[in-house]
């Protein structure tokens, strides 16, 4: 059971520069797509994409899940908003060996990653298998065991300073890796 009066942390899915960005890129195509003279099938094709995309954006942001928390009794990892129960997975401290920062090169871009290093012999999480590490083996600059115990910096912010201190408290010494 979690110390009441011990520190948290806690981000949440919601508005971030990123994700009004992207929504802003989706209103325009999307009203691009009204204009006289574009073609039906560029219409078929870009109102699910960008329209859709963009809804889905939104709702993520407008959703306010928790995306990571850091407690007394662990690590959460938030899920997808859409399948936030399917995808949300709790990892107790005594399965956390260390943290870790990393990047994915996204093209020109990359998004940054906080990860989670767990103990030899941890049960697996949801997605953990062999042929997702065989595939991560392929895409990640992480073990693929980090990987699937990874959340994206997408669609929240992370207080990087905010969340060692609530580290500090909870697993004094608990090793945090920067390879982003």
């Amino acid at each position: 059971m979690a110390d009441d009066g011990a520190p948290v942390y806690e981000a949440r899915y919601g508005w971030d520069r990123r994700t009004v960005g992207i929504l802003a890129l989706c209103a325009v195509f999307t009203a691009a797509l009204f204009l006289p003279d574009i073609p039906l099938f560029a219409r078929i094709l870009g109102l699910p994409l960008f329209g859709g995309g963009g809804l889905f954006m939104a709702f993520g942001a407008l959703s306010r899940k928790v995306a990571f928390r850091v407690d007394g009794t662990g690590v959460l990892l938030g899920g997808s908003p859409v399948r936030y129960g399917a995808t949300t997975v709790h990892v107790p401290w005594s399965d956390i060996t260390g943290f870790v920062f990393w990047r994915q090169q996204t093209g020109t871009a990359s998004l940054p990653y906080v990860g989670v290093t767990r103990r030899e012999g941890a049960p697996p999480l949801a997605g953990d298998g062999p042929a997702a590490h065989a595939v991560l083996r392929q895409l990640v600059p992480v073990p693929p065991d980090v990987a699937v115990s990874s959340r994206a910096v997408n669609g929240w912010r992370l207080d990087r300073g905010r969340f060692a201190a609530v580290v500090a408290h909870h697993a004094p010494g608990l090793p945090v890796y920067d390879q982003s």
